[in-house]
């Protein structure tokens, strides 16, 4: 039985942590079974993370592919969280996936590591020249992100 639960978890980090082939499996089926799973995956983030997946367009499920490949989800909200602070990071994050960061940075506090959690005092979210205001639980967006002349 440890066996077989050593093989399923070769799988599954075959399939969506990046790890290699297990033996048996071959790497074509493999392979396009891990991109199947990275394209629905793009589609849960996007339904949580709207404006980002919009502001990306087409690029949208290659963006998201990229940065998720290797990497285990951590859920849909969490996921793309960590791929706009990413995107910010490297200076590529789109003026409406800015604002919808800094909304969420307003309104909740995320470390990375564990879930958000809401914030309960006045707070301020910042991104790409975005920023927003959580006061009382409301979240506001203050100045628009910055868009290219």
């Amino acid at each position: 039985m440890d066996d077989l639960a050593a093989r399923q978890a070769e799988l599954v980090a075959a399939l969506v942590a990046g790890g290699p082939v297990p033996p048996g499996f071959a790497p074509a089926p493999l392979a396009a079974a891990r991109t199947a799973l990275l394209r629905k995956r793009a589609g849960e983030v996007a339904r949580h993370w709207p404006l980002l997946a919009a502001s990306l367009g087409a690029g949208w499920t290659a963006t998201f592919a990229g940065w998720a490949a290797g990497r285990p989800t951590q859920g849909s909200l969490r996921d793309g969280w960590d791929l706009a602070r990413a995107l910010r990071d490297r200076g590529t994050l789109p003026p409406l996936g800015a604002e919808e960061l800094a909304l969420r940075e307003a309104g909740a506090r995320y470390d990375g590591r564990r879930p958000p959690r809401p914030r309960r005092l006045p707070s301020l979210g910042r991104a790409g020249g975005a920023v927003a205001v959580q006061v009382a639980g409301r979240v506001r967006l203050l100045r628009p992100a910055r868009r290219a002349a």
